[in-house]
C-alpha cells in the first residue's frame, strides 16, 4: 500500500510458496488504527476486540478450504442442492467464493487509504471494457493452481467453469479498454485510486452468425443471470437534477424544479497483481426519485404510476444510445451529467470527512477525463462550489482547473463532442449560464493578448458560432483543467500542432502517455505458452509487473533454442484455434498456414469491415 513500509506489501510470499507446489498460511490482515466515520455509543470496546479477531485472517488458500467455500455459496448463496450443480452454477459459485477474497482485500485497502487520507484519482470513463472477471482475479490473486485442484476435485475443468461468464456489457473499444487497463495497473502499483461510469442494463450490442451464415444484432442483455463480482450499495444513492430553472435569491444563485433521479451505486473490486492493494469501480444505476405515483396508481392510471421510474431508468439503460434524433441527444447529455454529478457528490462527501475547505480539493482528488464525454463535470463541481458553498469565482475556478485532467482520444475535428447552446439550456440551465461565463472571461483574456485577431478568437472559443451555437466540450476540458493528454506519440504530436496549437502557444500543458496493455491479461493470462517461454529465458517472471524487463531477450535474439520455443509456442496456440474452429463450424485448419485473425465486431462504423471485405475479395481471387 502506497505511504507505508508496512502496508506496502505484496502477496510475495505466497506467489513464491505456490510455484513451490505448496500453501502457506492463512495470511493475517491489515489491522487500523480505528474507526474513520462517527460510531454509535453502542459500538464497545469489546465488541470492537471481538470483530478484530473474527476477521484477523484472509480466507484459507488450502484447495479443501476453497471446496467447501464453493459449496456452502451453492447452498446458500444460490440456494441449490447437490442435485442441481451444474456448470454455470459452479461457475456462479466459484465467482462468489473469489470475490470473498476480493472483498476482504477490498475491505483493508479502503480501510488504509482512509486513515492515512491518501491523495485519490478517480478516473471517469463512460465505458470499461472490463473483459471476463473470473480468470484475471485469480491470477492477480494467486490462487488459480488451487482452484484449479479444488474444481477438479469437484468434477469441473477451471477452463470450462470460465467459458461459462459472459462479458460485462460496460465498453466497446479502445476507450473502454484503457478504462480497464489503467484500473488493473493503478491497482498493481499501489495507487490509490477509484473508476466511475454508468452500470449499462444493456451493452451496445450482441454479435452473432445465423445458421444461414447472416451476421445478426441482438440486444446485450449481459445481466441476464446477475453479475456475482459486483455489491449493491443501496446506502450510497444521491439526487441528480434535469431541467428546471434559475432562481436568484438572498442567499445566492439556486437551480430548482425539472425533475430528479436517484444515483444508485454497484462496487465491483478491482485486484492489483501480487499485491493486497485492491481498488474500486463504482457505477452508477439510475433509479426514479419516487419509486411508484399511489394517486395515479388509485384513478386507474397504470402507466402513469411507473412513468417516472421508466424515464429515469433510460438514463442507465444503453451504452451510447442512437444520437442521431433530439431525444436521442438529450438522452446521451443526460447519461454524461447524471454519473459526473453523482461521482462529484461521492468524491465530495469523502473530502469532507475531515474539516478542511473545499478550495483544498484538489489537494486530495484528482480527477481524469477519459475523452469528453464526462467534461461537463468541470461545469457541475463549479456549480457545486459556487451555489452550494458560496465559493467565489476565482477561488472556485482556481480549485477546479487543479482537479481535473484531459485525455484526448482523436484529432479529427469533426470528431470531437459538440452540444448544442438550446439543448443545455434545456437540460442544465444553470450550467449553461457558468459555461457562458468562463467562455467570456476565457475570451476576454485572449483578446487582451492578441488585439484585433477575431480567428484566433474563433479557434479558441469554447462556444461555436452557428445556428443552433455549439460547446465545444474539449475546449471545455482544455481550459478547465491543468494537463491534456494523447494516447501515442504521434497522435500527441498532432493534438498539440493541429488540433490545439493556439492553446499550446499559450502554455497549456500537454503530453503524451502511451496507451499500453496490461501484461497480465494480454500475455500471462492470454498465451499462458509464450508466457512460459519469456519467463525460462530472461529467469523471472517479474516482467509480469515490468514488461521493460522482456528487453532481456534480446540477448537470445539468434540463438537456435528461443527460436525453436517460440515457434513451438505460436504453433500450440495454432493448434488449440484450430480445435475450436473444428469444434465450432467442422472445418479442418492446416496449422502451417499464416492465420491473419481479427477480433473485433464487423459493423458499418468500424473499419474492420473494409478489411474483411478485402480479405473475401484476395480468397476469391486465389480460387479464380
Amino acid at each position: 500500500m502506497v505511504g507505508d513500509p508496512k502496508g506496502l506489501q505484496k502477496r510475495t510470499l505466497s506467489f513464491q510458496d505456490l510455484s513451490k507446489g505448496s500453501v502457506s498460511e492463512p495470511e493475517a490482515r491489515y489491522s487500523g488504527t480505528g474507526h474513520t466515520t462517527p460510531q454509535d455509543g453502542a459500538m464497545t470496546e469489546e465488541r470492537n476486540k471481538l470483530l478484530a479477531s473474527l476477521m484477523s485472517q484472509y480466507l484459507s488458500r488450502e484447495p479443501e478450504a476453497i471446496q467447501r467455500q464453493i459449496v456452502n455459496h451453492v447452498e446458500y448463496t444460490l440456494a441449490r442442492t447437490r442435485y442441481n450443480f451444474d456448470s454455470f452454477g459452479a461457475y456462479q459459485a466459484t465467482a462468489y467464493s473469489v470475490r470473498d477474497r476480493l472483498l476482504e482485500s477490498w475491505n483493508d485497502t479502503q480501510q488504509f487509504f482512509s486513515e492515512r487520507d491518501v491523495k485519490r484519482v478517480y478516473y471517469l470513463s463512460l465505458e470499461f471494457l472490463m473483459g471476463r472477471y473470473l480468470q484475471n482475479a485469480l491470477m492477480n490473486l494467486g490462487v488459480r493452481n488451487n482452484f484449479e485442484e479444488a474444481l477438479l476435485g469437484l468434477g469441473y475443468k477451471l477452463e470450462n467453469i470460465v467459458s461459462e461468464e459472459r462479458d460485462p456489457g460496460l465498453g466497446n473499444g479502445g476507450l473502454g479498454r484503457l478504462a480497464a487497463c489503467f484500473m488493473d495497473s493503478l491497482a498493481t502499483l499501489n495507487y490509490p485510486g477509484w473508476g466511475y461510469g454508468i452500470r449499462y442494463k444493456y451493452g451496445m450490442f450482441f454479435q452473432k452468425i445465423s445458421e444461414d451464415g447472416y451476421q445478426l444484432e441482438v440486444p446485450d442483455y449481459w445481466l441476464t443471470h446477475g453479475n456475482p463480482w459486483e455489491v449493491e450499495r443501496l446506502d450510497v444513492t444521491y439526487p441528480v437534477r434535469f431541467f428546471g430553472h434559475v432562481e436568484w435569491t438572498d442567499k445566492g444563485i439556486r437551480w430548482t424544479g425539472g425533475e430528479v433521479v436517484r444515483a444508485v451505486a454497484y462496487d465491483s473490486p478491482i485486484p492489483g497483481y501480487d499485491t493486497y492493494n485492491t481498488l474500486n469501480l463504482r457505477l452508477w444505476s439510475a433509479a426514479p426519485a419516487h419509486e411508484f405515483d399511489l394517486d395515479s396508481f388509485s384513478r386507474g392510471d397504470y402507466f402513469g404510476a411507473i412513468a417516472n421510474k421508466e424515464a429515469s431508468e433510460k438514463i442507465s439503460s444503453v451504452l451510447y444510445p442512437n444520437d442521431s434524433t433530439d431525444a436521442g441527444k438529450e438522452l446521451r447529455l443526460k447519461q454524461q451529467y447524471f454519473f459526473v454529478s453523482a461521482t462529484l457528490q461521492d468524491a465530495i462527501r469523502r473530502f469532507r470527512k475531515r474539516e478542511r475547505p473545499l478550495t483544498e480539493l484538489h489537494t486530495k482528488v484528482a480527477m481524469q477525463l477519459n475523452d469528453t464525454h464526462p467534461t461537463i463535470a468541470i461545469v457541475e463541481l463549479m456549480r457545486i462550489l459556487m451555489d452550494d458553498y458560496s465559493i467565489g469565482w476565482r477561488d472556485a475556478w482556481g480549485t477546479v482547473t487543479k482537479v481535473f485532467s484531459y485525455t484526448n482520444h482523436t484529432v479529427l475535428p469533426e470528431a470531437l463532442e459538440k452540444w448544442s447552446v438550446p439543448l443545455m439550456e434545456k437540460l442544465l440551465p444553470r450550467h449553461m449560464q457558468i459555461i457562458y461565463e468562463i467562455n467570456r472571461r476565457f475570451l476576454e483574456h485572449i483578446a487582451q493578448k492578441y488585439p484585433g485577431n477575431g480567428e484566433k478568437l474563433q479557434r479558441m472559443t469554447i462556444i461555436e458560432d452557428g445556428y443552433p451555437k455549439m460547446i465545444r466540450m474539449a475546449n471545455l476540458a482544455v481550459v478547465g483543467g491543468h494537463c491534456v493528454n494523447g494516447v501515442a506519440e504521434i497522435h500527441s504530436g498532432l493534438v498539440k500542432t493541429r488540433l490545439f496549437a493556439d492553446f499550446v502557444e499559450e502554455g497549456y500543458r500537454f503530453i503524451n502517455i502511451t496507451n499500453g496493455v496490461t501484461p497480465r491479461r494480454w500475455m500471462q493470462q492470454a498465451n499462458p505458452a509464450l508466457s512460459t517461454v519469456i519467463s525460462r529465458w530472461i529467469e523471472t517472471d517479474d516482467w509480469i509487473v515490468n514488461y521493460d524487463l522482456c528487453r532481456g531477450l534480446e540477448n537470445y535474439i539468434d540463438n537456435a533454442d528461443l527460436q525453436r520455443e517460440f515457434t513451438d509456442a505460436k504453433l500450440e496456440n495454432k493448434k488449440r484455434l484450430a480445435a475450436e474452429i473444428k469444434k465450432l463450424f467442422n472445418e479442418e485448419v492446416n496449422c502451417d498456414a499464416l492465420f491473419d485473425i481479427q477480433i473485433k465486431r464487423i459493423h458499418e462504423y468500424k473499419r474492420q469491415l473494409l478489411n474483411i471485405l478485402g480479405v473475401i475479395s484476395h480468397y476469391n481471387k486465389l480460387k479464380r
